[in-house]
């Protein structure tokens, strides 16, 4: 079938679902609002938040324009998806899982990975003729050596950050992810619910109370070799110990992050010199990732009571946790779904789960897009719908996105919102 664009619209009558909708939309609103823009900023005066009571009315024919007056204006998100050696396949399927033309998309396989893995990624990339006409995905050619342990990746993210800010003017949210993540809903029902959502929202999880960490990862003094070789290899140990910083406090939670454009200029910019000195500081810190941003964020009077305590993923963990989470299969699907978070990982490559997952919940056939209300081609006899293509401000949420709903009801009630920053 011949690629196409085409401004096909449905007008508002057509639907009067779309009623029902509206008046819940405006529940949400109201309730957010009050809540975030409204609401204390301090822990102290968070019994004077007024408790609300909502419901979204959300079902698979609705169709909503992000163009029209009558929602909130579409965020955009800024994606960056990592891999390594071997991860071309996986990074693939991950991009057409999360792909959405609203977004805009940074691929990076780490130095380990062949310069022939990254060339046929980047080939992809430019052949696929939807990630060609909506021109925004992007492939870093000149890759990173990135060890997990040490501060590499953090410069890695920072360094995608710094193109992702480049690349896109209007993006508002940053989520990185892995090869081994995989979505739980369409970027329809994300981009509907995030819609709602103050734009000045943190999603990361942290805490001050860093327990073995301290002496485990704080006081060690690590060099990572991956600074300046181009080959990897473990963390380096020095023999002697610091102290815990008394100018700042530390805090660590998950790498996995939802991050504000707003926060990671000033991350990558910084008025302020404090970025810049956490970042020295964790240049020897043992997993820094789970700690920089978490420590910037809890540490700045203007970021600090932005934060929501979660890392907006599904994550099995041992009892006691080891370095990797557990690798999620077919008998945890029901609890992966039932959890309401946009994300999970960590998935082995080609696990019969991702098919279940594309089957039934992204309604995505192997090899395709994530379909969404941009796509208005024909489904008829396994036809791909994605061929054809209209416009990317019109989203078709499921009712997929009412999990995600509940979850962020949850995360933003007067209890668990401010009690839990930063704290």
């Amino acid at each position: 079938m011949r690629m196409k664009k085409t401004d096909l619209h449905l007008p508002f009558s057509l639907n009067q679902k779309w009623l029902l909708t509206l008046f819940g939309c405006s529940i949400f609103t109201l309730f957010l609002l009050v809540i975030v823009t409204l609401g204390p900023s301090n822990t102290s005066e968070t019994s004077d938040l007024p408790t609300w009571q909502w419901k979204l009315t959300v079902s698979d024919s609705n169709i909503r324009n992000g163009e029209s007056s009558n929602f909130p204006k579409l965020p955009r998100f800024a994606y960056l998806i990592s891999g390594t050696k071997g991860d071309d396949q996986q990074l693939r399927r991950v991009l057409k899982a999360v792909y959405h033309p609203w977004n805009y998309y940074l691929l990076h396989l780490d130095l380990e990975a062949s310069s022939n893995e990254r060339f046929e990624l980047a080939k992809f990339v430019k052949l696929d003729p939807v990630f060609r006409y909506f021109d925004n995905v992007r492939v870093i050619g000149k890759a990173n050596l990135v060890t997990y342990k040490g501060p590499t990746m953090v410069a890695s993210t920072l360094h995608a950050i710094s193109i992702l800010l480049k690349m896109g003017k209007e993006w508002d949210w940053f989520i990185n992810l892995s090869a081994w993540d995989y979505p739980l809903m369409s970027q329809d029902d994300l981009l509907h619910i995030f819609s709602y959502l103050p734009r000045d929202l943190n999603f990361l999880e942290h805490n001050s109370n860093i327990g073995w960490k301290e002496y485990h990862r704080a006081k060690p003094i690590i060099i990572d070799p991956g600074l300046y070789h181009s080959k990897k290899s473990g963390v380096f140990w020095a023999k002697e110990k610091r102290s815990v910083p008394a100018t700042f406090k530390l805090f660590a939670g998950s790498a996995w992050v939802v991050l504000t454009r707003s926060f990671l200029e000033f991350c990558v910019w910084g008025w302020d010199n404090l970025p810049r000195t956490l970042l020295m500081y964790y240049t020897n810190f043992l997993s820094s990732p789970e700690g920089y941003f978490h420590s910037v964020i809890c540490n700045s009077k203007d970021y600090q009571n932005t934060t929501v305590n979660h890392h907006l993923h599904y994550i099995l963990w041992d009892n006691p946790p080891k370095q990797h989470p557990i690798s999620l299969n077919l008998q945890h699907f029901g609890a992966i779904v039932e959890s309401g978070t946009p994300f999970a990982r960590r998935f082995a490559r080609d696990d019969p789960v991702l098919d279940k997952i594309d089957l039934e919940i992204l309604k995505r056939l192997s090899g395709r897009i994530t379909p969404g209300g941009w796509c208005l081609g024909s489904s008829f006899l396994g036809g791909d719908p994605c061929t054809v293509y209209g416009n990317p401000t019109i989203i078709k949420p499921s009712i997929n996105s009412k999990r995600l709903e509940k979850l962020i009801v949850k995360l933003l009630d007067p209890e668990n919102f401010r009690s839990k920053q930063c704290k």
